[in-house]
């Protein structure tokens, strides 16, 4: 898949998602398959990029090519200097927000909230393919809510304006992230446009991400709740793409290993005290559903240092290996994505011990 210049090395990108989508978070999707991997939103605010939070979200140091920012605003004049920004800090890719459902977010007119005004959309995206020498991508919902359904329309608008790949997570803004995707929507868009499609949304299985390019013809595929704490589904789905054939589950003793230099990386980049806290999410999406998780994540939650935090982790992995289970598995029949706020998958199995069960 080919985004401006950059040849990506396959199909699979990492959806932007607040909280989520550090440098530490990119950069291990990307060393388990995925092509892209595009930062949290940047604020079009340039009060707040001396922050720092902005400073970090803008921290690209060591992160493989090419590098993809989003940024989020309302005002033409000042996504564009933001734009320019972050091209100055070492942005390959500018991704515009025009698909965040959060209720901050759209209260001040950004994210999926600009869907409701095409005029302002054209302009936005006008005035930041202008200013900038790199590619612009756009991520979108299917419209702000069912009776304004306006995907299409806004895909027209993005062509037009030199806009180079467009994401569209398949669900209006008043949907959130419940109800079915829209992939008749997706595949309509498709057929609209001559610039790569990337369909986004429910893609949980190597299995799904098939059925989802069949259905919708996108160029490529978006994923994001579903790597929570799984970030070795993109190379699942790479593989079963090329292959038709699926990978053996990841063994208990890897998924130890990739979770403890997540861990890491994320003391490295946050520091100590916030590293600490970012950190408890993470563990939480890589052991839940296994046996004893819940009152493993309570305890674990109330520890106040990394040191505690890593015997922790540690002794909870030596216990379900003790157990006799060496690989684990989702279940094929499961939903891996919740229907609210985004948490990790809940069906997490064993296959070689019936004893490790969901919590």
């Amino acid at each position: 898949m080919r985004i401006g210049p950059y040849l990506l090395k396959n199909n699979l990108l990492v959806a932007p998602m607040a909280g989520v989508t550090d440098r530490p978070f990119r950069q291990l999707c990307k060393q388990m398959g995925a092509g892209l991997a595009v930062s949290e939103m940047v604020s079009s605010n340039s009060l707040l990029w001396g922050s720092e939070k902005t400073r970090r979200r803008a921290d690209h140091r060591g992160e493989v090519e090419p590098k993809s920012v989003q940024i989020a605003g309302a005002d033409p004049r000042l996504m564009a200097e933001a734009a320019r920004y972050n091209v100055d800090q070492g942005a390959q890719i500018i991704d515009i927000n025009m698909g965040c459902p959060a209720k901050k977010v759209c209260n001040v007119m950004a994210g999926s909230a600009l869907l409701q005004n095409e005029p302002l959309v054209q302009r936005i995206l006008e005035a930041v393919v202008a200013a900038v020498p790199v590619p612009v991508t756009l991520k979108i919902r299917t419209g702000w809510d069912r009776s304004q359904r306006n995907a299409l329309s806004v895909a027209r608008l993005a062509q037009a304006a030199g806009i180079q790949a467009l994401a569209i997570h398949g669900r209006t803004r008043a949907c959130g992230y419940t109800g079915e995707a829209e992939y008749d929507t997706i595949a309509a868009v498709v057929q609209a446009v001559q610039i790569p499609v990337i369909a986004n949304g429910d893609i949980t299985s190597p299995q799904k991400a098939r059925q989802v390019l069949h259905l919708t013809g996108a160029a490529g595929l978006m994923i994001g709740r579903a790597a929570q704490g799984r970030p070795w589904i993109f190379r699942e789905i790479q593989h079963y793409l090329a292959t038709g054939t699926l990978l053996p589950a990841p063994e208990v003793q890897e998924i130890r290993q990739v979770m403890a230099g997540h861990l890491e990386d994320l003391y490295t980049f946050y520091g100590i005290e916030t590293g600490l806290r970012v950190a408890r999410k993470h563990i939480s999406w890589y052991t839940r559903g296994l046996a004893g998780s819940a009152a493993f994540r309570h305890a674990m939650n109330q520890l106040q240092t990394i040191g505690a935090q890593r015997q922790a982790v540690d002794l909870f992995f030596q216990q379900i290996l003790a157990q006799g289970a060496t690989r684990l598995h989702y279940a094929a029949s499961e939903s891996f994505l919740p229907t609210g706020k985004a948490q990790a998958p809940a069906s997490l199995l064993a296959t070689e011990d019936s004893r490790v069960l969901a919590a």
